[in-house]
């Protein structure tokens, strides 16, 4: 434990701030785990219906990225990095085989 009263602040603010980043990263997982599966059903049956889906999905982890990024959870690189995976695996779902 901290002995100065601003170290034990700054600890204070740390554990904060380490538990809303968490919450931050966990959502950011969830919602690209959500939009993989979106994905995996479409490229199972592709409806007209379940393309919106995936497309609001993706579209949702995006807006869930940016903000992690706006606010220091994750690097502005690592961001791009993970709104390019989610639009490759979209654009070879959508490809037809051949």
């Amino acid at each position: 434990m901290a002995n100065i009263k601003s170290a034990a602040k700054r600890a204070q603010i740390a554990e904060r701030n380490r538990l809303r980043n968490k919450a931050y990263r966990s959502a950011v997982r969830t919602l690209i785990k959500n939009f993989l599966n979106a994905v995996s059903e479409y490229s199972a049956e592709p409806t007209p219906e379940k393309l919106a889906e995936v497309h609001r999905r993706m579209s949702l982890a995006y807006s869930k990225i940016d903000k992690a990024v706006k606010r220091g959870v994750l690097h502005r690189n690592t961001g791009a990095r993970r709104k390019a995976r989610l639009t490759r695996i979209l654009n070879k779902t959508l490809q037809p085989a051949v």
